[in-house]
């Protein structure tokens, strides 16, 4: 391996582990999920699948979509609430007197951009207020695309599920009101919200040496918006 190609893998080393390790664990849900479908489609004398079938089926989709929707959430959240809300003490938190969308000379946008700043952030107009909110934005298209694919694919999952048991399917529109859209949907959305409270409070006292999401091992609890 050439030092040009070493040095771009230790560059985008977090992007392509985290990436890796997205392919290999959705590969092995499709696997198990696929063990666990069939073993339901036995106990209800029906016939097995296979793993083609299966991985294009809604019932892996909607497995897929709902946890995607609350990922996005989460991040969604955390993104805009950190622009106006702070937690004191907390690596994950801004200063107190950072509260906002801060000033354009901080933000280093239109004339207080660099030279080598992007091109929209030394732009003005539309141009700078879309690229100034563009992960927000992107993070909440995601969020609503996955969402809605999960409203559509647990809508089929479900009426299927009703027709084996011989009983009516339904709509989008009535599945939407059913409580198993709500219950997928809630059960993941607390989980997440919960993990980004711990992560944001816990920061505050515990540490983990080396890593930019803590702070540095011997800074006063009291730090705030300070990363190792």
């Amino acid at each position: 391996m050439s030092a040009s190609a070493a040095r771009r893998l230790r560059d985008n080393g977090l992007g392509l582990a985290f990436g890796a390790l997205f392919v290999v664990t959705l590969a092995a849900e499709s696997v198990v999920g696929l063990a666990d479908f069939n073993g339901e489609q036995r106990a209800a004398g029906l016939h097995a699948i296979g793993y083609a079938d299966y991985v294009l089926s809604s019932a892996f989709a909607v497995d897929v979509m709902e946890n995607w929707q609350s990922e996005f959430l989460q991040f969604l959240l955390y993104i805009v609430a950190t622009v106006w809300l702070v937690q004191r003490g907390s690596p994950e938190s801004k200063d107190a007197e950072d509260v906002g969308t801060e000033s354009d000379e901080k933000q280093l946008v239109g004339p207080y951009a660099r030279p080598d700043s992007p091109a929209w952030a030394r732009a003005g107009g539309w141009r700078l207020s879309v690229y100034s909110r563009s992960l927000g934005l992107v993070m909440g298209s995601i969020f609503l695309l996955s969402w809605f694919a999960q409203s559509l694919t647990g809508a089929v999952a479900y009426s299927e599920e009703q027709m084996r048991s011989l009983q009516d399917p339904v709509s989008w529109g009535e599945y939407v009101r059913l409580p198993d859209f709500w219950d997928r949907t809630l059960q993941n959305w607390q989980s997440e919200l919960l993990a980004v409270a711990s992560m944001v409070v816990l920061s505050i006292y515990l540490r983990q040496r080396g890593s930019p999401e803590s702070k540095p091992v011997g800074t006063p609890h009291g730090s705030t918006s300070v990363s190792g």
